[in-house]
């Protein structure tokens, strides 16, 4: 089998550079370890950057997410008793968020190709890159107890953090850079409507609390909790009760509980991988980088690869222009790093890191609360990272 990009993983990701490409007129195969049923199982964020929607459209996958997503003009911040509404629409210049599970995003990129006729293969074990600094890689898989082999131009890996792909760049040559948070997120996912319109990211004594949303009759919602802690200690009326505690009396009344559709624990932490690129291997989104949850930009960075190698890849095929090929991880890499200083500022700014911090950091850290809220130029800058940094030029 020839194709000229082989995608491993069919995320949204490898899915999304999927669709780019094949609008584009690019041959491309889908390789999935997983079933789709596995694929869209999981429970992820919800929280579209301005770039991420335009990109979707651009995909001609928007659709449903235009009619039944939720645009968000603004954000709320809780600290220290302070009730402050960040109106990103204001301070961007016009700039908002879409509120859309990245489980749905996922639906309507699998229907896309689905409708494409486009190939990809579930269930595709002992997947192996190989060749990846020859003139003609190629890609191995199992499927039905049948050996695969897949000639390329050029691999995609889309495969997650866990993935084969970073794993089959040979020892040394990648470079990692890593924080590990001392705490994890305890969230609940619920048929319940939201108890606000926009989102609230709170701090409080007994820790971090957000209250997110997937639609106006789904909720999420997430605990900070220590990073030993176990989800069968949390019933669900343990978990409604603390939320009512860390949120002001007013909010904790309009709280609308009902039974978990689902409840995990994520730990947090920051990491990054350089290069994003071996010979003819690219690394996208949780492949090359992991953020936490704080800031909402995994997905988004994930989709902020997809842009870069989509756009190169065209000029590639289309113009020759193989000398793009270079700038892929520096530019990717360049956006990265600032939604990762985001997301670290995000959690350093709303979290209880207790004894993990000394009492120079405490003060740090209610330093840039009175700062950043009290500020025009603070609240700017919170929101403008919010809404997602512009894309550089290819």
């Amino acid at each position: 089998m020839k194709t000229q990009v082989a995608i491993i993983g069919a995320g949204p990701s490898g899915l999304l550079l999927g669709q780019l490409l094949h609008r584009a007129g690019i041959d491309t195969l889908i390789l999935e370890r997983q079933t789709p049923e596995y694929v869209l199982g999981r429970i992820r964020a919800g929280v579209l950057e301005q770039g991420t929607v335009d990109l979707l459209r651009e995909a001609g996958v928007s659709a449903r997410m235009d009619r039944e997503g939720l645009v968000h003009e603004g954000v709320e911040l809780l600290v220290a008793g302070r009730r402050q509404r960040l109106d990103l629409k204001a301070l961007t210049g016009g700039k908002t968020v879409m509120v859309y599970g990245q489980t749905e995003v996922t639906r309507d990129l699998m229907q896309a190709r689905e409708q494409s006729g486009a190939p990809i293969v579930y269930g595709a074990s002992n997947v192996q890159p190989h060749g990846l600094k020859d003139e003609r890689p190629y890609v191995t898989y199992e499927k039905d107890g049948q050996l695969h082999r897949v000639e390329c131009d050029y691999i995609a890996g889309c495969d997650g953090f866990h993935g084969v792909s970073r794993q089959s760049i040979p020892q040394g040559v990648l470079k990692q850079y890593e924080r590990v948070y001392p705490f994890g997120w305890l969230g609940l996912l619920a048929d319940t409507p939201p108890v606000n319109h926009e989102l609230i990211y709170a701090h409080h004594d007994r820790g971090f609390v957000l209250c997110s949303q997937r639609s106006t009759t789904r909720s999420r919602y997430y605990l900070q909790v220590p990073l030993d802690e176990r989800v069968e200690n949390w019933p669900d009326a343990r978990f409604w009760d603390e939320l009512r505690a860390r949120l002001p009396e007013d909010v904790a009344a309009r709280l609308v509980t009902g039974p978990a559709l689902e409840k995990s624990i994520a730990p947090l932490r920051s990491l990054v991988v350089e290069p994003m690129q071996y010979g003819h291997l690219f690394l996208v989104g949780d492949a090359a980088h992991i953020v936490p949850p704080t800031g909402a930009k995994g997905l988004n960075l994930a989709a902020s690869d997809v842009n870069y190698l989509y756009r190169i890849l065209v000029k590639v095929y289309g113009e020759g222009r193989t000398d793009l090929l270079e700038r892929y991880s520096p530019l990717a890499l360049r956006r990265v790093w600032k939604g990762e200083r985001f997301s670290w500022f995000m959690t350093q700014l709303l979290h209880d890191f207790g004894e993990h911090k000394d009492a120079w950091d405490q003060k740090m850290q209610e330093a840039d609360r009175e700062y950043f809220l009290s500020s025009d130029a603070g609240l700017v800058n919170i929101a403008e990272n919010y809404v997602g940094l512009p894309y550089e030029e290819v």
